[in-house]
């Protein structure tokens, strides 16, 4: 299963890396379904601040495990969050001082139903308790939690947990081979032409999408155009509106601009201004670096 060879979906702030937020990349056997690990490399103290500070979530086609083990009260909180389809505003408020350690698990659209308890329906732009789709992936985590401080020190441990809860077995042939259709043809397909593909009618692929992803195949074909497109913009020099109309499969320039917008919530210009407020960091890091 190499689709992530083919397909590398980022975020609003693809260069992103602060105390609170850097990515690592998984180990060999995981990188087909998990995108990476994310979180504070170490415990974070953050003085309350009664300023919002905002970011912007985009659609990554990607859907996240998120721990947050808080120091100050000794709790941990959990969140699954499904993909997303629409951009949003993110704003913080600190109200007290707070100390904790945040570590994420940011699985690949096609990926987290191999590791689910639960079906993958109705998730979409939803958060849910983690116990709702992976309990005992949850539970065996948790308890690990405090007993680091920092993430190079978590990540192999949970890599062994979701080997050990990998279903591979459970991958749907059908998902597989409409995915990498999709991913192929950069999200410029149509419906149509998937279906004769893939030798399935369109109700019968929309409820297997809605189960094992959570949004129907058009919605992950739009997204992952977008996607492609928003990739291009960060690291194609060349990049023009003009062409990637065409290789994208847009009608025209301002089809382009509208649906960037409409998953973007800004323009192409601002976005990559926004974007590269973080240039100069390093973006990724192996799950054993320091």
């Amino acid at each position: 299963m190499n689709l992530h060879k083919i397909y590398h979906p980022i975020t609003a702030t693809p260069f992103k890396c602060t105390e609170e937020y850097m990515e690592f990349a998984p180990c060999d056997a995981l990188k087909p379904y998990i995108r990476c690990f994310w979180g504070s490399q170490k415990i974070v103290v953050q003085e309350a601040c009664t300023d919002a500070e905002t970011d912007i979530v985009t659609p990554d086609t990607c859907m996240d495990i998120i721990f947050t083990a808080d120091y100050t009260n000794n709790t941990i909180d959990s969140c699954f969050c499904g993909i997303d389809d629409r951009a949003f505003a993110a704003r913080k408020y600190l109200r007290a001082r707070k100390k904790f350690f945040r570590f994420a698990i940011r699985f690949y659209a096609w990926g987290a139903a191999l590791f689910v308890e639960e079906s993958m329906r109705s998730t979409k732009n939803t958060r849910f308790d983690v116990d709702c789709h992976f309990p005992r992936i949850k539970q065996e985590i948790e308890k690990r939690l405090f007993d680091t401080d920092d993430i190079s020190q978590i990540i192999p441990v949970t890599e062994a947990i979701l080997l050990h809860h990998l279903r591979e077995k459970h991958q749907n042939p059908v998902i597989f081979q409409s995915v990498s259709r999709i991913l192929e043809t950069r999200g410029t397909l149509s419906m149509t032409d998937l279906e004769r593909e893939v030798l399935i009618g369109s109700r019968q692929l929309e409820r297997l999408y809605l189960e094992y992803i959570g949004v129907s195949p058009k919605s992950l074909a739009s997204m992952v155009r977008y996607q492609y497109l928003w990739n291009r913009l960060m690291y194609d020099n060349s990049f023009t509106i003009a062409d990637a109309s065409y290789q994208y499969g847009y009608s025209d320039q301002a089809h382009l601009c509208h649906d960037f917008r409409k998953y973007h919530s800004m323009s192409i210009s601002d976005a990559r201004k926004f974007a590269m407020q973080n240039v100069g960091n390093i973006q990724y890091k192996s799950s054993g670096s320091q």
